[in-house]
């Protein structure tokens, strides 16, 4: 893939939360650095268990943040960078978003390090919901996707398809590519293309 203008060093941090979606998440940190993004790769607990950290660094060729408070290897290098990080940031995606940290976005928590750095950050945020079907049509996951979105947030799916547990419904993942479509999307929009009058005539 060839670097893309709008893309070109753009500071984005891609939060990988649990779920078996998270593996997808690779496919769209190598399509964001690729087309010339700087990737920081946010990653919770759970998120570790499926995808390791050091795949996201080889796809990246940056570290992957997986705790505030360890010094080492995953760690921040100071208790408060989460904040330096955020306000870095032209776009915060988060892909899969699960429904408990949809749950923590709409309710303003702050427990984990993607968590709090997304009420610190100041860009725009693109979720992409994964979860089973009966976790996406519950009403709890429903009124906070509600909420997030009457905040400005874009929500990215979810698909429908075959799930991990063999059902079939809405709260599949979106593929990559899909994905990579809305980030270019929400930058463009940031851009203002959105507000400018477009003259076309005829000819040739």
């Amino acid at each position: 893939m060839e670097t893309i203008p709008l893309l070109e060093g753009k500071h984005i941090v891609l939060g990988v939360t649990g779920g078996i979606a998270a593996y997808k998440s690779c496919a769209l940190a190598s399509q964001l650095t690729q087309a010339g993004a700087h990737v920081d790769v946010v990653m919770t607990e759970a998120a570790c268990r499926f995808v390791a950290p050091l795949t996201f660094e080889a796809l990246t060729g940056r570290p992957a943040y997986t705790s505030m408070w360890q010094r080492a290897q995953g760690g921040l290098p100071t208790h408060i960078a989460h904040v330096g990080l955020g306000h870095a940031a032209d776009l915060l995606v988060v892909a899969p978003a699960t429904a408990n940290t949809i749950a923590k976005l709409a309710g303003g928590l702050a427990d984990d390090l993607l968590s709090t750095l997304a009420l610190a950050a100041r860009c725009p945020l693109v979720l992409a919901p994964a979860m089973d079907v009966g976790m996406w049509s519950h009403e709890a996951t429903q009124r906070n996707v509600d909420v997030l979105r009457a905040r400005g947030v874009h929500v990215a799916g979810p698909a429908r398809g075959r799930m991990a547990s063999g059902l079939e419904g809405d709260g599949r993942l979106l593929e990559p590519e899909e994905i990579f479509g809305h980030v270019r999307l929400v930058l463009s929009e940031e851009r203002h293309y959105t507000r400018m009058g477009v003259l076309v005539t005829a000819g040739p």
